[in-house]
């Protein structure tokens, strides 16, 4: 996408991808069998709709525009209009609007009003962002969507923590522990009916090696009716001095879906889910960029991202409405990001060219910083389609 500045007429193909790219795994369990194809078309919606962001913009200011195309490589489908050439792309992981600012070929005269360039700080601000605030309300009206036809996921927790397996080594399972028991305390602590609950077990075990330790249980009989019992064990250690006990835990829970009852209702849960999966976006980008060297190995790239979106095709359709929000959340917050080339760079230089009174930024240092900027792009999107598509080959 390339909406800034007086950096209308450069193809920067690169970035959408460049930006997908930035994309992290964030916990969302996305398991399953599912379609490439759908998932191609998922992330050239999201890429439209935020290239749409910019053109509307633009045309609603009365703005020249002189190119839309979505994917980069080459042209499927081409439609010249009067003033705008409409394409689609072979490689539909990009896109872009152009501007005929600085065309050499440009059929405006320099001084036209309708220019980008020509155009008020204000004007050119709004036509940067409204991709940003496009994949915005694409994101939220995907949830809100959701919401109202298939449902909010609502994990409901009971008391205790759920057995699920055992390692090949146990010392709970020859203390009598089963599959399926339910552990309601621990040394006398209870065990509330909380996501946390399976983290205070670990933490006891871990802390108690070679200790006798009290477990009491519930079982379903054979019968049907739950029976308590107490079971003594005494954690083995490991080599660091932990205490371990061969158990796989997970939370006493139940999932559920929760679909609203009225608009109301369905605009306040998709506020929540979106600002939870901002939350979660940022906290994952920020630790990228705190920590990269820890964290590097959690970027992706879009072939790693399609792959990704191609498990829940067909597993969860909630899990494609989730999908689809959080790289509609993250392509808003990497573009907002100060960076050359990216929707937050040209803001930036926006911004520092209203600080002075209005005074244009020297054209060769803008272009330069935004070359700098696509260069960059470009080749950390490459980068991480060769590394993505070396990790899908069966090694």
């Amino acid at each position: 996408a390339n909406a800034g500045g007086r950096e209308g007429g450069t193809r920067a193909n690169g970035r959408a991808l460049a930006t997908l790219g930035m994309a992290s795994a964030m916990g969302i369990d996305f398991e399953g069998p599912g379609s490439v194809i759908t998932a191609i078309g998922v992330l050239a919606v999201i890429i439209t709709a935020h290239e749409c962001g910019h053109f509307f913009a633009a045309r609603a200011r009365g703005i020249h525009v002189n190119a839309f195309a979505v994917g980069f490589g080459p042209n499927l489908f081409t439609y010249r209009g009067p003033e705008v050439e409409y394409s689609l792309k072979a490689i539909p992981l990009g896109g872009y609007v152009a501007f005929p600012d600085d065309d050499e070929d440009c059929p405006y005269p320099e001084d036209d009003p309708d220019l980008l360039r020509n155009r008020p700080t204000s004007d050119r601000a709004l036509v940067v962002s409204a991709g940003i605030i496009a994949n915005v309300l694409f994101a939220f009206g995907i949830l809100y969507n959701q919401v109202t036809t298939v449902g909010f996921a609502e994990q409901k927790f009971e008391p205790g923590v759920v057995v699920k397996a055992f390692t090949s080594s146990s010392v709970a399972r020859d203390a009598g522990i089963e599959a399926g028991d339910i552990i309601l305390s621990v040394d006398g602590e209870k065990l509330a009916a909380s996501g946390k609950s399976v983290g205070k077990v670990v933490n006891a075990v871990k802390n108690s090696p070679n200790d006798v330790l009290k477990f009491e249980l519930m079982r379903i009989g054979a019968d049907g009716a739950p029976e308590v019992k107490i079971v003594e064990l005494r954690p083995s250690a490991t080599p660091t001095g932990d205490g371990k006990v061969g158990v796989k835990l997970e939370s006493n829970s139940s999932v559920s879906k929760h679909i609203a009852s009225n608009p109301i209702e369905a605009a306040s849960l998709a506020g929540n889910e979106f600002a939870r999966l901002t939350a979660l976006v940022w906290k994952s980008l920020s630790g990228l960029f705190l920590h990269f060297d820890d964290n590097k190995s959690q970027v992706s790239g879009p072939i790693a991202i399609v792959a990704t979106g191609a498990e829940v095709m067909r597993s969860d359709v909630s899990g494609l409405y989730q999908f689809a929000a959080v790289i509609n959340i993250n392509l808003a917050i990497v573009n907002l990001l100060p960076l050359p080339a990216l929707d937050g760079g040209f803001l930036l230089l926006i911004a520092i060219e209203a600080a002075r009174g209005g005074k244009k930024i020297p054209l060769e240092i803008e272009q330069s910083i935004t070359g700098a900027g696509v260069l960059f792009l470009l080749i950390s999107g490459a980068s991480l389609i060769l590394r993505d598509t070396i990790n899908l080959i069966p090694h």
